[in-house]
């Protein structure tokens, strides 16, 4: 099984590049389910049919031959009315009978996304129980997918500190572990992987850089980068637009130099151009994933190896902890400890990293960044940091 997970800002086209990247998987063998968690719901609409909950095959064959594509789109606030009430309640209990009054009970129980966070479970039931090899997921927003992919440890943490190891209802345990298995299976390079789409637009590349570096952060490998929308070659302008359009592919080669002499940008940075019409329907998808991936496997991603987010290594009376992380050369980076955790903070996103055993009696003294990302370097007893 693997799962391919598209996101990106708003706009930039990542339902309709999904929906092609899984038609052309089809059309190579693969057994393939595309399914949304874009409240948008726009899925159905890049296929020119409609989608629901459940997956339902998409013809994308003229010959009449099964296609081996299935779509659907999970709808997460219906979701979030058939389970998450039972289970609140459950937990209402378990943290009332922990000494908690009434009142702080139903607070703790709120659970500040909890749609985003059944959708991801709603993604896992159907990746499990389908006939599908491949399972193309197209996301929300980034900022809607970040907080999406980082629920699983957040939540399994949270769980973890206000219940320690009491003994708690079934539902409770079933839950933590059901969380665990969510976040094994986000952060498994052999298994599920990102692919960030943007336009080439100053403000959308930044986003994409902040996105590229959460990610990182909470261990989940991006495989390649799409260009979407791109300015057509200089060589179809004719007449007075002409200018105006040399112009703007300029400006959009500049922005994507911009972003490759910064090191973003996994493997190779695939660019597909805009179209004078709108890619919907089986043929449209067709010819936007000839452009995208010509006699490439839509999978293969940017072949590399994935880079683990710590490793360390000795550095004469101390240790050097590298941290893989892309970043800015403004980005705003602050590194504490918290206990035998290392907490990450980039640009407004925080991670706590568990430390290798053999730095937890160690104290940070320095840090640098360099090509690679963050370099920590410890030493000595465990101290401030």
């Amino acid at each position: 099984m693997r799962i391919l997970l598209f996101t990106g800002k708003g706009g930039v086209g990542k339902t309709t590049l999904a929906a092609a990247t899984a038609a052309a998987l089809a059309g190579r063998g693969r057994k393939t389910l595309v399914v949304s968690t874009d409240p948008a719901h726009s899925l159905g609409d890049a296929f020119g049919t409609s989608l629901g909950a459940e997956p339902s095959e998409v013809d994308i064959r003229r010959d009449g031959a099964p296609a081996g594509l299935w779509a659907a789109q999970v709808d997460s606030r219906a979701l979030a009315d058939r389970t998450w009430h039972e289970l609140r309640g459950e937990l209402r209990k378990v943290l009332a009978g922990a000494g908690l009054d009434v009142l702080d009970a139903e607070e703790l129980t709120v659970l500040p996304g909890v749609d985003e966070l059944l959708a991801l479970s709603e993604v896992r039931r159907l990746a499990s129980q389908g006939p599908w090899d491949t399972v193309v997921v197209d996301c929300g927003p980034t900022a809607e997918t970040l907080r999406l992919l980082s629920l699983p440890e957040a939540v399994s943490g949270y769980l973890g500190r206000v219940f320690g190891n009491r003994r708690v209802a079934a539902s409770v345990r079933q839950l933590g572990a059901h969380l665990d298995a969510l976040r094994e299976l986000l952060t498994d390079p052999r298994v599920t992987t990102v692919r960030l789409v943007l336009t080439p637009e100053r403000v959308v590349v930044a986003e994409a850089r902040r996105t590229l570096t959460s990610l990182a952060l909470r261990g989940i490998a991006v495989d390649g980068l799409i260009a979407n929308r791109l300015m057509p070659a200089p060589g179809f302008w004719r007449g007075s637009a002409a200018k105006w359009l040399r112009t703007r592919r300029d400006q959009q080669d500049a922005v994507l130099a911009e972003l490759a002499e910064a090191g973003f940008g996994p493997g190779e940075l695939a660019r597909v151009e805009h179209r004078a019409s709108e890619p919907v329907g089986a043929e449209a998808l067709a010819e936007l994933a000839r452009e995208l991936y010509g006699s490439r496997d839509p999978l293969a991603g940017n072949g590399k190896p994935v880079t683990p987010l710590l490793s360390v290594a000795a550095d004469g009376a101390g240790f050097r902890l590298r941290v893989a992380l892309p970043l800015n050369r403004d980005s705003a980076v602050d590194l504490a400890r918290v206990d035998d955790d290392l907490a990450i903070t980039v640009d407004g996103f925080r991670r706590l990293v568990a430390l290798p055993e053999t730095l937890r009696p160690c104290r940070i003294t320095g840090a640098e960044s360099d090509a690679d990302g963050l370099v920590v370097s410890l030493a000595g007893n465990r101290g401030s940091g």
